[in-house]
């Protein structure tokens, strides 16, 4: 790998296609003239037997041109990310509301949704489970039990000063991105299909299509303008609707498009999975953590769908940034009548957080420690320090580095007496502060996805194309490929050019997650763009009557060696004249990914990011009302790509992270329907709820020796910084009382939990 040094800040881009709305999304175009429309219909009970479907009405509506349902399907009617088991359309149940029972094809929208009211529809209905803990005492699981051991937890019990055994719940989140589910396809020619699809996955689109329609993957092709936001929501459950919207092409012969309301997007995907899960932590008197014994329980939804990897990184994300000496941790997934909860950024790594975090937060409640000292306290060092329970080695831990240089640049010590000099004198209102460290790992966990491909052609003119498998969804990832391909090819970044992903130009590709994007696609461009750097460095040699061994650099747009210079176009013009190919293929896979699930051990990570976070919080005693007053980062991106795009993935990852945690709420009735289907019932971050004081700074001079460029991945790590709001919420709460009674706080600290446990804190003051 070549490790430049930082590259110059710079625009996304599609920045000014974005704040001009001139950027292109699915739903934006409009296909030719005869493009008609699908429209789902869904059933409206959560868990029941079918007993009559009846689409004739539908059929006499103006503008109807047919219904889909499970017999139009040629192929297979299951699908799913991992195992086949997902009816596309419901086969004789229905296993929660939202699941698709047919689709209707019409000229427009409203005549699709007006006839999907005339629909008969009768299903005998019976008891669903919508509730995690019903589901546990139900006893339907559809993961697990996966279990990580290390050290001996009785021991560590047994020479504990204090030990804390409680239960924590962390809510579902929905993705909420501001492009809804969409996809369009349209017939070739000799039977072929394409598909335009608003997904993190083409490959899978088009292996789901293929399978559905009966015809080889090779017929099939999805191609991705770029998404208006994913968050893992598009990872899997795109699928479905790419795959309606190809039956309802080839079943009337004309283009389709299916584009989801936000209320049926809402109510038709999964979300952030919620977990339940059971401690118990054993502490020394110094605060040191000498064990943890726990067990969680995710709400799968009805299907498997990604269930059992996010399980997987939540129990590999329980020790968070801490060396725990005895731990013991097992998952299970469970089955409830609710639609299947998916990917979401953080893949549970932080409802696997949460937990650790839970114990530290009670257990320096209880000892009187600052809640920032027992966190830096307990963190991961070197030797046998640096182990993970699952027996992965952290290499270049900067867990230490990170929290002292944050400590000094935030003031956290003087701001603590500020601080507790403010709510000396302040009986209404009080403030907190709070540390997050964070350590995550990054690939996916599944070794065989850790792979991807790309297609680079170079034109006469000195001009690029670059082609990869990678989806752009706002992240930036397309403008990082850019700088990869320039730095690599010595070229100005205006003259390469990034085409649409699509499955045509580079096949077989993983989604676009695991916040792997640049890792994986960066080094199959790097490889793809030192391939041709090889063609034309022999082109110039020998043009130069050079000898073979001339070292030839690519700078400024100039190939460069021994005094010689020639332009960068002129050399590819040459190339040509003297037909030397100047088209070629990358490819990467990451290395030493293996981990044995029966053992518990193994090296699921190919390495880590790390992270810190100070935040200063608000809070309002006689309303609940909170507000993040301060907000310090630092960050390790390595030697980031784009500093720009990574510093706006911190902040955005941030802000993602503190709405799961202090206001959005996932509800459903008992009947199994969600309330909360739409910005009127459902609250995101808003811009009020961005820190008022905000500081970001990336960790400088660490590059990381395995990436492309040095840098390191940050999509999803900043995420799990927002569990700093908590703590300062919780610290805040304990200034309304005395005593070293442990803060109950419920997740997601709305103001009416915050107000529950200020109410809590006050009636056990002595």
């Amino acid at each position: 790998m070549s490790h430049p040094s930082r590259h110059a800040s710079g625009p996304h881009e599609s920045a000014r296609l974005h704040v001009t709305g001139r950027a292109r999304y699915v739903a934006d175009m409009p296909g030719p003239a005869n493009t008609v429309i699908g429209y789902p219909v869904c059933s409206t009970v959560a868990r029941g037997t079918i007993r009559k479907l009846d689409f004739a009405e539908c059929l006499g509506m103006p503008g109807v041109l047919d219904v889909l349902t499970r017999q139009d399907v040629p192929g297979e009617n299951l699908w799913g990310p991992i195992a086949h088991t997902e009816p596309l359309f419901a086969d004789g149940v229905v296993e929660c509301v939202g699941q698709v029972l047919g689709v209707i094809i019409a000229e427009t929208e409203a005549q699709a949704r007006h006839a999907a009211s005339r629909a008969v529809i009768e299903i005998e209905p019976l008891p669903p489970v919508v509730d995690l803990r019903a589901g546990i005492e139900a006893g339907e699981f559809l993961y697990g039990p996966h279990r990580i051991e290390r050290g001996q937890i009785t021991t560590a019990f047994d020479n504990a000063h204090l030990i804390i055994e409680h239960e924590v719940s962390t809510p579902g989140q929905d993705h909420f991105y501001l492009e809804s589910q969409a996809a369009f396809a349209q017939l070739e020619e000799h039977g072929g299909i394409e598909i335009l699809s608003s997904t993190q996955h083409p490959t899978e689109i088009q292996r789901v299509v293929a399978a559905v329609l009966g015809m080889h993957e090779s017929r099939v092709v999805c191609k991705v303008p770029r998404l208006g936001g994913g968050f893992g929501g598009k990872e899997s459950q795109a699928s479905p609707f790419a795959a309606f919207a190809a039956l309802a092409a080839k079943k009337t012969g004309r283009p389709c498009k299916v584009w989801l309301h936000r209320h049926q997007d809402m109510s038709m995907t999964g979300n952030r999975h919620p977990f339940f899960s059971k401690y118990r932590a054993a502490f020394a008197e110094d605060g040191k953590i000498l064990g943890l014994d726990a067990e969680l329980f995710s709400d799968g939804g009805w299907s498997l769908d990604l269930s059992g990897p996010v399980m997987d990184r939540a129990l590999f994300h329980v020790d968070n940034a801490y060396y725990i000496p005895a731990l013991s941790v097992v998952g299970h997934v469970v089955k409830t009548n609710t639609p299947s909860n998916t990917a979401f950024r953080g893949f549970g790594g932080p409802q696997g957080i949460v937990v650790i975090e839970d114990a530290l937060s009670r257990a320096a409640e209880s000892l009187g420690i600052d809640h920032a000292e027992i966190r830096r306290i307990n963190l991961y060092g070197d030797g046998q320090k640096a182990i993970t329970h699952y027996g992965q080695v952290i290499e270049e831990n900067r867990l230490s580095q990170i929290t002292e240089q944050l400590f000094e640049s935030s003031a956290y010590e003087d701001r603590l007496s500020e601080i507790a000099n403010f709510n000396a004198q302040s009986p209404w209102v009080k403030r907190g502060i709070g540390y997050q460290p964070v350590k995550f790992g990054i690939s996916f966990t599944a070794s065989l996805l850790n792979q991807a491909g790309a297609l680079v052609h170079i034109y006469t003119d000195g001009s690029v194309q670059i082609n990869h498998g990678g989806t752009e969804m706002g992240q930036g990832l397309h403008t990082k490929m850019i700088a990869v391909a320039a730095h690599t090819l010595g070229i100005d970044a205006a003259q390469v050019r990034l085409m649409t992903t699509s499955t045509d130009k580079v096949p077989n590709t993983s989604a676009t997650a695991a916040s792997s994007g640049s890792d994986l696609n960066g080094a199959a461009v790097e490889s793809a763009c030192s391939t041709l750097k090889g063609r034309l460095a022999s082109v110039f040699i020998e043009a130069c009557g050079l000898a073979n061994t001339a070292i030839v650099k690519f700078v400024d747009g100039c190939l460069r060696a021994d005094g010689h210079v020639m332009k960068f176009s002129e050399v590819a013009k040459l190339a040509w004249v003297k037909q030397v190919s100047l088209s070629a293929t990358g490819y990467y896979a990451t290395p030493g990914i293996e981990y044995d699930p029966k053992k518990g051990r193994g090296r699921p990570f190919f390495y880590f990011a790390f992270g810190g976070c100070v935040s200063e919080v608000e809070v309002n005693g006689l309303t609940g009302e909170s507000r993040v007053r301060r907000v310090d980062i630092l960050h390790d991106v390595g030697n980031p790509l784009a500093p720009l795009i990574d510093k706006g993935q911190v902040e955005g990852a941030f802000v993602q992270g503190m709405g799961w945690l202090t206001c959005e709420e996932v509800i459903y009735s008992g009947d199994g329907r969600l309330l909360t289907h739409g910005p009127s019932t459902y609250k995101i971050p808003a811009v009020g709820d961005v820190p008022l004081d905000w500081h970001v700074n990336l960790l400088e001079n660490a590059p990381n020796q395995k990436v492309v460029g040095g840098s390191k991945a940050v999509g999803e790590p900043p995420f799990m910084l927002a569990i700093s709001v908590v703590t300062a919420l919780r610290n805040g709460i304990m200034a309304f009382g005395d005593g070293a009674d442990p803060i109950e706080l419920s997740l997601p600290a709305t103001p009416e939990a915050i107000l529950k446990a200020v109410y809590t804190r006050r009636a056990a003051k002595v």
